[in-house]
């Protein structure tokens, strides 16, 4: 008899003795005691109104549907690119559900290490551990000695994380968090890993979207900071696997027409039909990506029955072993079908036909598509340790092709035509009294081309704030972070013009055919013979050098982040960092040409010697990077006479903010005033020559006389980098276009401005590369955190960051890896 019924046979029986009574507690985890009854007299009955009785209520015990995402870190390789400290390091990798809090982390659950690692080396020390506090896994500690070092890891560790507080299919991400833990060399090694676990020396963050918590299989490079530039070759797996079915006591009412249903109630069954959706989903990524590496790599697995109910033991053999299963492989009661598959499958993502079915059967369906993702993720876990290196070759060369989609949210494309108006090459006063036509085509510009590239970055940006980025690929937070924030490049594809032939002085007339059969240092054929009957040669290794020249009293590793960048893309690469005019860069031009042209020619000799040594040396492809005034003193290192039996070679050139047509039209007042006191007070040689002041004649300047000699035309690349922002080095003369201020002079000035500009554009159009790739990037970085101060006011702050910032460099060069290969 139910505690109220006692209680209203007690009013009825006029119980009228004090009492306090403690009603007996119902058997429920929600439920509450009733308060303290006190009858000091007998109570007046009240006639009993209809329906104000609660039926009789009864426990009713129903199973509660579990599942967990397991999220597997295969950890490669340790590779230093450019630590600027030597010592002891180690990974530290923890897991976390995005809109959760501290408790909300996920558990590592199993650790495999697929080669056993040197521990008696110097550079490994201990072993990886699991910290049980904060639901840590740190890989041993290893010693950094050099750059370029490698540490081979090779370990797997998977994560758990429940879904017990969603109650169904997570709408959360997961922060996937890599630490960098540093500590120096110590004299005592056992205090080694106390003092690795003071503070993290950096940390790169990942987000890992709903939809990429029912299957990932993806390339995962850990890169750090500018500060700790590493690379971590990293994959992450992740899949839904069936956790287990628990039970939870519900109150039901005894009313014998109940049914289950209404104890499991609506809203609950909804959550469960959503769980075995995505355990379904799961199970059909899981096939899809093991049947994608299997062809990837060339070795054979067989998936095809492997979601088959017949494997689990699911074979019904009679109607109503098929009515009480719904199982996969089996027809159903539903005489349109409309719930099958063409195969003749259950079709688990139909809500209709999963609402349909009673709890019994929800939960068998449940099971099985549980044991067949479970089978299935052990067949991934042996086939991927079988086969490691070549499924991480796969999933790096996968992620480097979706680079470029990812990254075109930041990137906008554009092709326009090489310009015609600038075909003439002499402008005087009688051909513009002659030829309105010609003048008319060097009018004014009516719009400042750097004020509308800055106007359509900043109205891209915008557009990017409204984005809303939800899609299965892994979200690199230093970039997805704050999108917002990320720099906006806007790339021209200038489509080559034809040759001027207007100019009966054109250089092109006179240009001579080399020999294609001439070799330099006993190097052998050109490059682009096809090398026939040459069968050594064409098995011989293409070395290739890049040689990165730094700018106005800069630095040698001023460009390491461009070059970092380079070494991920092209590890094989041989990287030359300009050295010989640090401290020199205020002389003259010519100068510091020569010592560059000496330095990159007795680089190249010694890499070609070392390559002969080992074996065949096939063809060189030489490429230079420079940034600032770097570029003029690259330029005119290729005139050097020394330099001329390797322009050939020349392959890609990378300018960053270079001012190649000088400052002859600079509306940077405050930066025009520095470059004055510069000369007067310093006598800067440089300086003078930049502002074509080093002669009375112009034509004499050395500026235009450089413009004058062939340093573009061997390129098979040209990139120009350039940024609205910058005040150090007009818009126009890093892009090497024109200008409105000159666009509409026809004063001498104005000639000898369209003459060098011709004369570079030239040499960009010449036949001798049919299929040179010409491309003007422009960059706008968000200087909005900086505030406004000298650095924003006079452009200093973006000239700047181009040797601070990385992520421009990673957006241009992965997107057109052809180019830096």
């Amino acid at each position: 008899m139910s505690v109220l019924l006692q209680r209203l046979k007690w009013i009825i029986n006029g119980f009228n003795k004090s009492a306090s009574v403690s009603p007996k507690r119902l058997d429920g985890p929600d439920e509450k005691p009733l308060p303290h009854l006190s009858f000091a007299q007998p109570q007046k009955q009240q006639p009993l109104k209809p329906n104000s009785l609660k039926p009789n209520c009864e426990t009713y015990k129903r199973p509660m549907l579990e599942a967990v995402h397991e999220i597997s870190i295969y950890i490669h390789r340790f590779h230093n690119l450019d630590l600027f400290q030597q010592g002891w390091y180690q990974l530290k990798i923890t897991m976390r559900w995005e809109d959760g809090d501290s408790s909300s982390l996920g558990t590592p659950a199993r650790v495999v290490q697929y080669e056993a690692p040197d521990l008696g080396s110097d550079d490994m020390y201990g072993v990886w551990r699991i910290d049980d506090a904060d639901h840590s896994f740190s890989t041993q500690p290893f010693r950094i000695r050099y750059a370029r070092q490698d540490i081979l890891l090779a370990m797997m560790v998977s994560f758990n994380l429940s879904l017990s507080k969603y109650e169904g299919p997570s709408t959360s991400a997961v922060i996937l968090k890599f630490e960098l833990l540093y500590t120096p060399v110590l004299q005592n090694r056992y205090d080694v890993q106390t003092s690795l676990d003071t503070c993290p020396a950096a940390v790169h963050e990942f987000r890992l979207p709903p939809k990429a918590l029912l299957g990932l299989h993806a390339y995962c490079p850990v890169h750090f900071d500018a500060f700790h530039a590493v690379l971590v070759d990293t994959s992450v797996h992740a899949s839904l696997l069936k956790s287990g079915v628990y039970t939870s006591s519900l109150k039901v009412p005894s009313d014998p027409r109940a049914t289950e249903d209404d104890a499991v109630g609506e809203h609950d069954k909804s959550k469960q039909v959503m769980l075995v959706k995505a355990l379904s989903s799961a199970r059909d990524i899981l096939v899809e990506e093991l049947q994608r590496l299997s062809r990837a790599i060339n070795q054979p697995i067989d998936v095809q029955d492997i979601t088959s109910d017949e494997l689990f033991g699911f074979t019904p053999r009679s109607d109503q072993d098929i009515a009480d299963a719904e199982v996969p492989g089996q027809v159903s009661r539903n005489p349109d079908n409309v719930f099958e598959k063409q195969k003749g499958e259950v079709d688990f993502q139909n809500d209709g036909f999963l609402h349909s079915l009673s709890e019994d059967k929800l939960l068998k369906s449940f099971d099985l598509i549980g044991k067949q993702v479970i089978y299935l993720w052990n067949i991934f876990l042996n086939f991927h340790r079988a086969n490691i290196k070549k499924i991480l070759e796969f999933l790096c060369n996968q992620w480097a092709l979706d680079r470029k989609a990812e990254w075109s949210i930041w990137m906008v494309y554009t092709k326009v035509e090489m310009p015609h108006q600038y075909i003439s090459s002499v402008v005087d006063d009688s051909s513009n009294r002659g030829s309105r036509g010609r003048a008319l085509s060097l009018r004014k510009l009516s719009v400042d081309p750097a004020q509308a590239a800055a106007t359509r970055a900043e109205l891209h940006r915008r557009s990017i704030a409204q984005m809303r980025i939800n899609n299965r690929s892994i979200q690199d937070l230093q970039i997805f972070g704050d999108p917002s924030r990320i720099p906006i490049v806007i790339v021209e594809r200038v489509v080559n013009a034809p040759v001027r032939s207007t100019s009966g002085n054109s250089y092109f007339s006179q240009v001579e055919k080399k020999d294609t059969n001439s070799s330099i240092d006993g190097l052998g054929a050109d490059p682009s013979n096809k090398l026939s009957g040459a069968s050594t040669r064409q098995n011989g290794r293409v070395l290739k050098i890049v040689v990165f020249v730094h700018g106005f009293q800069g630095h040698h590793l001023d460009l390491r982040l461009v070059r970092n960048q380079w070494l991920l893309i092209d590890p094989k690469v041989e990287v030359l960092m300009s050295e010989v005019n640090e401290e020199k860069t205020s002389g003259d031009f010519r100068e510091m040409g020569q010592r560059l042209a000496q330095e990159v020619v007795s680089f190249v000799k010694k890499k070609m010697d070392k390559v002969s040594r080992s074996g065949n040396l096939r063809t060189i492809k030489l490429s230079f990077v420079g940034h600032s005034i770097g570029n003029i003193i690259l330029r005119t290192a290729l005139t050097e006479s020394i330099m001329e039996p390797y322009l050939r070679y020349l392959h890609t050139y990378l300018s960053v903010s270079g001012p190649h047509l000088g400052y002859l039209y600079s509306s940077n007042s405050l930066f025009n005033g520095g470059l004055w006191l510069l000369k007067k007070l310093r006598g800067t040689q440089c300086i003078h020559q930049l502002t074509f002041t080093d002669d009375p004649d112009l034509q004499n300047t050395f500026l235009y006389k450089l413009c004058k000699e062939k340093t573009l035309e061997n390129f098979k690349n040209i990139m120009l980098l350039s940024s609205p922002q910058d005040g150090y080095v007009p818009y126009h003369s890093a892009r090497i276009e024109m200008c409105p201020a000159s666009s509409g002079d026809y004063s001498k000035k104005g000639k000898l401005f369209l003459e060098m500009l011709n004369d570079c554009l030239d040499q960009i159009r010449a036949p001798s590369a049919e299929h040179r790739v010409f491309m003007r990037c422009d960059v706008n970085f968000d200087t909005s955190l900086q505030g406004r101060n000298l650095n924003t006011i006079i452009g200093r702050a973006a000239h700047i960051e181009f040797l601070e910032s990385d992520i421009f460099a990673k957006f241009i060069m992965w997107s057109f890896p052809d180019l830096f290969h």
